[in-house]
């Protein structure tokens, strides 16, 4: 692979003339802060005394000097795995940093992130990310946030040319073009993924070209040339001020060492292009910049001691840190829960699920301007099942918002949304369409307070419908709330009537975590209920009991909540007293209730819509039995689906969905009354 054919980079001839003498020093400076800190890790590495792995940018100090030397303090930036430079560069302190590689206390993470997952949001930095291509999203969101904040921050997007061939840099340079959001996507094209170059991986090579298939300027530079990437930062980020949209960069670069530090790989690049590469070495073309200014050897040198210096100081400081202990932990997995409101007296108002939905949505949006709601159709018509109706009329298309199909960048985006000031709704058109939101949800939002030390809070909701009953077939009717329930970092709410749905989402908006709110699509249509018109918010992490009895507990879920409640009249018939508890919170569980009832009936049945095995229901047996087993007179009975995908045939969906019939009969195996 030959230079010429790895570079077509813009000019910046002149940039250096129009620069103070003091500020070439400055970015001079910063490219060897990086370089020592790299190097310094590198050998703490194999040491052995920084753990696990690091990824080093050595050689590409160009890129992260440039770039952030041409964005104010207020500015964001989003990182990748290879983001030690980005964060020095934008003003993190070196010493915080070390300490994260150390695993000490006083670093940014608390010792629980490390080197891919170090963040400075004091400084604007939003996150490195191990993660291939999140950034994208996140940066776009946090863009979105400051353009309906109404602040004139911008956010630089680093990313590497590996992943400009994840799906997320499709979704998210549309969405930000289509919106026209303050962000400068900046690809270091290093010209290598892991070991595959970019010629082998990706169609068309040069990146900054596919800014045309979205509208956007789209140029390659010089990535070892500090100054030009200032210059084309600069007018990108001029363009964003003004309101004109995003840019996509591509800086062409070479990264000197490895993958990372822990790879062992079989030479993959020829000795002779390594070789070409170092002889461009960005910290070399400053110094030359510098000559030119009348700066001698000494000079030079003395500033680079200076950086020494101060990453020395910074390894000193995390040697005699304090390690974490495991007291740490569980304070950085989630926020304190948003506390309730005054819970008020149903009334006699009579509305629907749906209605509820909307109603909290809409009393949460006018309370608080920072609640944004963001999805598929979800404005001019007011979403498929009609949640929204109205919210956009009433708010105005800047706080509600039809996005593309684009499940991953919406996702995503509201992360960084959440982590810049906004309270995100997400509406999942349905919830099998989670699938293409999975990382956001399981890699981002519900790590990302843990890995920055609990230092961040996340105000985002993904709300949606789920469940079989109205015969859409296998890839609409699935029940996932176990997949979810099993993720720390996420609350996970499943209200069963209109009066939870209001109290529960207004709540879930309310509260500084990222909440998965599900609802039942049969909800929907049939649940109707008493719900006053004023706000409240209901506590989360409470169960409710339904039905108060003292012969056989009834743990349910949404829609099988009422299908209990049925089978209780009818084993009231046979003199069996069913107690019915909704757990409505599935996460964090209020398994207290459910033990001082199963303590009180000595049975426990568990229904649930979902499949049987791995369901919601092993996790409440489970409970039971470790920890109320000297309670029970029979074994906990569990009622769910068949292991079968929800069929489109009515009659055989009807029979595999839990019914009154079938939880009363499990009602009376447990109570031995067949």
């Amino acid at each position: 692979m030959s230079l010429a054919g790895r570079e077509q980079a813009v000019s910046a001839a002149g940039a250096s003339s129009m620069l103070e003498t003091a500020q070439l020093e400055t970015l001079f400076l910063d490219m060897w802060r990086i370089r020592r800190f790299e190097e310094r890790a590198a050998e703490l590495f194999k040491s052995g005394v920084i753990k696990g792995t690091a990824h080093s940018c050595v050689g590409q100090e160009a890129i992260a000097v440039g770039a952030c030397a041409a964005l104010d303090d207020e500015d964001f930036v989003v990182s990748h795995h290879r983001g030690h430079g980005h964060c020095i560069a934008k003003g993190a302190d070196t010493g915080k940093m070390m300490a994260e590689l150390f695993g000490r206390v006083t670093g940014y993470g608390h010792g629980l992130g490390g080197s891919m997952h170090i963040a400075a949001l004091d400084r604007g930095v939003l996150g490195a990310n191990g993660i291939v291509g999140a950034g994208l999203g996140i940066g776009t969101g946090a863009a979105l946030s400051a353009r309906i904040r109404g602040t004139r921050q911008v956010c630089v997007a680093f990313f590497g040319d590996g992943a400009a061939n994840e799906g997320i840099f499709h979704e998210s340079l549309n969405l930000a073009a289509l919106w026209k959001l303050p962000v400068i996507f900046l690809c270091e094209n290093n010209g290598y993924g892991l070991s595959l170059s970019v010629e082998r991986a990706s169609a068309v090579p040069r990146i900054a070209v596919r800014a045309a298939a979205y509208g956007i300027p789209g140029e390659t530079i010089d990535g070892n040339d500090a100054l030009a990437v200032k210059a084309s930062v600069e007018a990108a980020v001029a363009r964003a001020r003004a309101g004109d949209g995003p840019s996509l960069i591509e800086a062409m670069t070479y990264r000197s060492g490895d993958h990372s530090m822990r790879t062992n790989l079989p030479r993959y690049r020829p000795e002779a292009e390594e070789d070409a590469w170092r002889r461009r070495d960005p910290i070399g073309n400053m110094a030359a910049v510098l000559g030119h200014r009348q700066f001698g050897q000494a000079r030079l040198d003395a500033i680079r001691e200076r950086a020494e210096t101060e990453i020395e100081q910074a390894i000193a400081a995390a040697e005699v840190a304090a390690e974490p202990s495991s007291d740490v932990l569980f304070p950085a997995v989630i926020a304190p829960l948003a506390p309730a409101s005054v819970e008020p007296g149903p009334g006699d108002r009579q509305i629907g699920y749906v209605e509820a939905i909307r109603e909290a949505m809409h009393q949460e949006m006018e309370r608080d301007e920072s609640v944004v709601l963001l999805g598929e159709d979800v404005g001019g018509i007011g979403g498929l099942f009609q949640c929204s109706t109205g919210l956009q009329q009433t708010f105005g298309t800047e706080r509600v918002r039809d996005t593309p199909i684009s499940e991953n960048v919406i996702a995503n985006a509201a992360v960084g949304a959440a982590l810049t000031g906004l309270r995100p709704i997400v509406e999942v058109q349905f919830f099998d369409f989670i699938t293409h939101m999975m990382d956001a949800i399981v890699n981002q939002a519900a790590k990302l307070r843990f890995m920055l030390g609990g230092e961040a809070r996340i105000p985002l909701v993904i709300r949606g419908p789920q469940g079989g009953g109205i015969r859409l077939g296998a890839q609409h009717s699935q029940s996932l709330e176990t997949w979810f329930a099993h993720i720390p970092g996420l609350v996970v709410l499943a209200p069963s009537n209109p009066y939870d749905a209001k109290g529960l989402l207004a709540a879930a908006i309310r509260d500084d975590n990222p909440v998965v709110f599900i609802e039942h699509k049969l909800l929907y249509q049939q649940s109707k209920g008493a719900v006053p018109v004023t706000p409240y918010a209901l506590p989360i992490g409470k169960a409710a009991i339904r039905r108060s009895g003292g012969d056989v507990t009834i743990v349910a879920t949404m829609a099988m909540v009422d299908a209990s409640l049925s089978a209780a009249r009818e084993l009231a018939r046979d003199g069996i007293d069913a107690e019915i508890i909704d757990p409505r919170t599935l996460r964090p569980l209020d398994g207290e209730t459910i033990l001082a009832s199963v303590r009180k009936t000595n049975r426990c049945v568990v229904v649930h819509e979902g499949w049987t095995t791995y369901g919601f229901g092993a996790e409440i047996s489970a409970l039971v039995m470790e920890k109320a087993f000297d309670w029970l007179d029979a074994p906990v009975a569990r009622v769910g689906m068949a292991e079968v995908p929800m069929p489109y045939h009515s009659g055989l969906e009807r029979e595999l969905i839990p019914n009154a019939s079938r939880i009363a009969q499990a009602a009376r195996d447990v109570c031995y009354r067949n």
